[in-house]
Protein backbone atom coordinates (compact mmCIF):
# COMPACT_ATOMS: atom_id res chain seq x y z
CA UNK A 1 0.00 0.00 0.00
CA UNK A 2 1.27 3.36 -0.80
CA UNK A 3 1.39 6.50 1.02
CA UNK A 4 -1.91 8.53 -0.97
CA UNK A 5 -3.94 4.20 -0.56
CA UNK A 6 -2.99 4.60 3.14
CA UNK A 7 -4.07 7.82 3.66
CA UNK A 8 -7.05 7.45 1.58
CA UNK A 9 -8.43 4.23 4.37
CA UNK A 10 -7.63 6.12 7.10
CA UNK A 11 -9.96 9.05 5.64
CA UNK A 12 -12.88 6.28 5.03
CA UNK A 13 -12.02 4.54 7.99
CA UNK A 14 -15.18 3.31 10.12
CA UNK A 15 -16.20 5.11 13.55
CA UNK A 16 -15.34 2.36 15.99
CA UNK A 17 -15.09 3.34 20.03
CA UNK A 18 -12.70 1.65 21.97
CA UNK A 19 -13.05 1.64 25.13
CA UNK A 20 -10.30 4.17 27.64
CA UNK A 21 -7.19 2.73 27.50
CA UNK A 22 -4.45 3.73 29.93
CA UNK A 23 -1.44 3.94 27.46
CA UNK A 24 -3.48 7.01 25.66
CA UNK A 25 -1.68 9.55 27.84
CA UNK A 26 2.11 8.30 27.53
CA UNK A 27 1.04 8.27 23.75
CA UNK A 28 0.65 11.99 23.67
CA UNK A 29 3.75 12.47 26.13
CA UNK A 30 5.69 10.64 23.19
CA UNK A 31 4.02 12.88 20.45
CA UNK A 32 4.27 16.20 22.68
CA UNK A 33 8.19 15.67 22.84
CA UNK A 34 8.57 15.03 19.73
CA UNK A 35 6.25 17.82 18.41
CA UNK A 36 8.43 20.07 20.96
CA UNK A 37 11.80 18.75 20.10
CA UNK A 38 11.41 19.73 16.28
CA UNK A 39 9.26 22.81 17.15
CA UNK A 40 11.38 24.13 19.94
CA UNK A 41 10.65 27.97 19.53
CA UNK A 42 7.40 27.91 17.36
CA UNK A 43 4.77 26.07 19.83
CA UNK A 44 4.00 27.73 22.88
CA UNK A 45 2.31 24.97 24.27
CA UNK A 46 0.69 21.07 23.47
CA UNK A 47 -2.32 19.81 25.28
CA UNK A 48 -3.65 16.59 24.94
CA UNK A 49 -7.65 16.94 23.77
CA UNK A 50 -10.31 14.88 22.85
CA UNK A 51 -11.93 11.90 24.33
CA UNK A 52 -8.23 9.96 24.54
CA UNK A 53 -7.59 12.63 27.25
CA UNK A 54 -10.49 12.19 29.65
CA UNK A 55 -9.90 8.94 32.07
CA UNK A 56 -12.46 6.46 30.91
CA UNK A 57 -13.77 8.23 27.82
CA UNK A 58 -14.32 5.68 25.40
CA UNK A 59 -13.00 6.99 21.71
CA UNK A 60 -11.66 6.53 18.29
CA UNK A 61 -8.54 5.45 19.24
CA UNK A 62 -7.14 8.43 17.62
CA UNK A 63 -4.88 10.88 20.24
CA UNK A 64 -6.40 14.33 19.86
CA UNK A 65 -2.83 16.95 20.08
CA UNK A 66 -3.53 20.85 20.40
CA UNK A 67 -0.67 22.52 19.52
CA UNK A 68 -0.38 27.09 20.40
CA UNK A 69 1.02 29.26 18.30
CA UNK A 70 1.04 32.65 18.40
CA UNK A 71 -0.67 33.51 15.25
CA UNK A 72 -2.58 32.32 11.99
CA UNK A 73 0.67 32.88 9.95
CA UNK A 74 3.04 31.30 12.29
CA UNK A 75 0.28 28.03 11.63
CA UNK A 76 0.60 28.64 7.88
CA UNK A 77 4.53 28.83 8.03
CA UNK A 78 4.38 25.49 9.91
CA UNK A 79 2.58 23.93 7.34
CA UNK A 80 4.76 21.95 4.60
CA UNK A 81 7.51 21.32 7.85
CA UNK A 82 4.36 19.48 9.80
CA UNK A 83 3.96 17.54 6.91
CA UNK A 84 7.91 16.79 6.45
CA UNK A 85 7.74 15.81 10.08
CA UNK A 86 5.23 12.69 9.29
CA UNK A 87 2.03 14.46 9.16
CA UNK A 88 -0.27 14.56 6.05
CA UNK A 89 -3.39 16.49 5.07
CA UNK A 90 -6.39 17.93 2.85
CA UNK A 91 -5.12 21.06 1.61
CA UNK A 92 -8.37 21.57 0.35
CA UNK A 93 -9.96 21.00 4.10
CA UNK A 94 -7.30 23.43 5.80
CA UNK A 95 -8.28 26.13 3.17
CA UNK A 96 -11.95 26.73 4.61
CA UNK A 97 -10.48 26.27 8.52
CA UNK A 98 -9.91 29.48 9.55
CA UNK A 99 -9.71 29.31 13.30
CA UNK A 100 -6.81 26.22 13.16
CA UNK A 101 -4.77 23.95 10.51
CA UNK A 102 -5.11 20.23 10.65
CA UNK A 103 -3.19 17.33 10.39
CA UNK A 104 -3.03 13.54 11.23
CA UNK A 105 -0.36 10.88 11.45
CA UNK A 106 -1.90 7.64 9.88
CA UNK A 107 0.50 3.98 10.37
CA UNK A 108 -1.40 1.12 7.59
CA UNK A 109 -4.20 3.11 6.96
CA UNK A 110 -5.30 3.54 10.60
CA UNK A 111 -5.06 6.97 12.28
CA UNK A 112 -2.88 7.32 15.33
CA UNK A 113 -2.75 10.99 16.08
CA UNK A 114 -4.69 14.27 15.23
CA UNK A 115 -2.96 17.26 15.51
CA UNK A 116 -4.76 21.13 15.25
CA UNK A 117 -2.29 23.87 15.15
CA UNK A 118 -4.39 26.60 16.79
CA UNK A 119 -3.48 30.37 18.23
CA UNK A 120 -2.45 29.75 21.77
CA UNK A 121 -5.04 31.55 24.14
CA UNK A 122 -7.45 31.87 22.06
CA UNK A 123 -11.03 31.48 20.94
CA UNK A 124 -10.99 27.64 20.04
CA UNK A 125 -7.49 27.27 22.26
CA UNK A 126 -9.78 27.75 25.76
CA UNK A 127 -12.97 26.00 23.94
CA UNK A 128 -11.17 23.10 23.56
CA UNK A 129 -9.66 23.07 27.17
CA UNK A 130 -12.72 23.97 28.82
CA UNK A 131 -14.34 21.21 27.23
CA UNK A 132 -12.15 18.42 28.30
CA UNK A 133 -11.62 20.35 31.58
CA UNK A 134 -15.32 20.11 32.24
CA UNK A 135 -15.17 16.56 31.30
CA UNK A 136 -12.61 15.43 33.61
CA UNK A 137 -14.04 17.37 36.58
CA UNK A 138 -17.57 15.88 36.46
CA UNK A 139 -18.21 12.12 36.56
CA UNK A 140 -21.66 12.22 35.45
CA UNK A 141 -21.66 14.81 32.54
CA UNK A 142 -18.20 12.52 31.46
CA UNK A 143 -20.91 9.60 31.54
CA UNK A 144 -23.49 11.54 29.47
CA UNK A 145 -21.10 12.02 26.67
CA UNK A 146 -20.40 8.63 26.83
CA UNK A 147 -23.50 7.42 26.45
CA UNK A 148 -24.35 9.81 23.37
CA UNK A 149 -20.73 8.49 21.90
CA UNK A 150 -21.92 5.03 21.84
CA UNK A 151 -25.00 5.67 20.61
CA UNK A 152 -23.52 8.54 17.64
CA UNK A 153 -20.94 5.50 16.50
CA UNK A 154 -23.48 3.06 15.79
CA UNK A 155 -25.73 5.58 14.24
CA UNK A 156 -22.75 6.96 11.83
CA UNK A 157 -20.86 4.04 11.46
CA UNK A 158 -19.86 4.61 8.37
CA UNK A 159 -19.60 8.62 8.43
CA UNK A 160 -17.15 10.21 10.52
CA UNK A 161 -18.55 13.61 9.71
CA UNK A 162 -21.42 12.95 10.81
CA UNK A 163 -20.89 11.40 13.97
CA UNK A 164 -18.78 14.28 14.63
CA UNK A 165 -21.20 16.90 13.59
CA UNK A 166 -23.82 15.12 15.56
CA UNK A 167 -21.68 15.76 18.73
CA UNK A 168 -21.48 19.52 18.33
CA UNK A 169 -24.82 20.63 20.05
CA UNK A 170 -23.50 18.62 23.35
CA UNK A 171 -20.22 20.20 22.97
CA UNK A 172 -21.60 23.79 22.69
CA UNK A 173 -23.66 23.52 25.87
CA UNK A 174 -20.88 22.06 27.91
CA UNK A 175 -18.59 24.78 26.84
CA UNK A 176 -21.60 27.93 27.05
CA UNK A 177 -21.79 26.42 31.20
Amino acid sequence: MNEAQSLQQAIDEPVRLAEYDPAWPARFEAERKRLLERFPTALIDVQHIGSTAIPGMPAKPIIDVMAGVASMAMADSLFELILDHGYVTSVEFNTCLTDRRWFMRHVNGRRTHHLHVVVHGGNLWHKRLAFRDALCTDAALAERYAALKRELASRHHTDREAYTRAKGEFVRSVIAQ
